[in-house]
């Protein structure tokens, strides 16, 4: 059986961009880490570990977005190889990163990047 697990709007202050401003300056990120997986097993036992614990998803999210980077290309890459190898039972992963109000010379709200497998 599969199920969804969705760790949704992370909210990070990150110094990512190709700009120096964005180096010095920082911005604001959101991001949404969503996977399938079979949690039958934690379903009946209420054992959390037979599941996948937010707080992992969550941590390995906030390390990965503190080390900077020009590209949040590369920074989702770092966040979703992690996951991958470091958390158990994910079967299909989502990631996506959204960088508010991002220095394009234009009224953009935000641009974002997913990545899935």
């Amino acid at each position: 059986m599969k199920h969804t697990i969705e760790v949704n709007g992370i909210k990070i202050y990150a110094f990512h961009g190709c700009l120096p401003e964005e180096e010095r300056i920082g911005g604001h990120y959101k991001v949404d880490v969503s996977l399938q997986t079979d949690f039958s097993e934690a379903a009946i036992s209420d054992e959390l570990i037979k599941t996948v614990d937010y707080v992992d998803i969550n941590k390995i999210v906030c390390e990965e977005m503190a080390v900077r980077s020009k590209l949040i290309e590369h920074v989702g890459h770092r966040i979703f190889t992690r996951i991958k190898k470091e958390v158990l039972f994910v079967d299909y992963l989502r990631i996506k990163i959204i960088k508010i109000c991002p220095p394009i010379n234009g009224d953009v709200e935000n641009v974002a990047i997913i990545i899935e497998e």
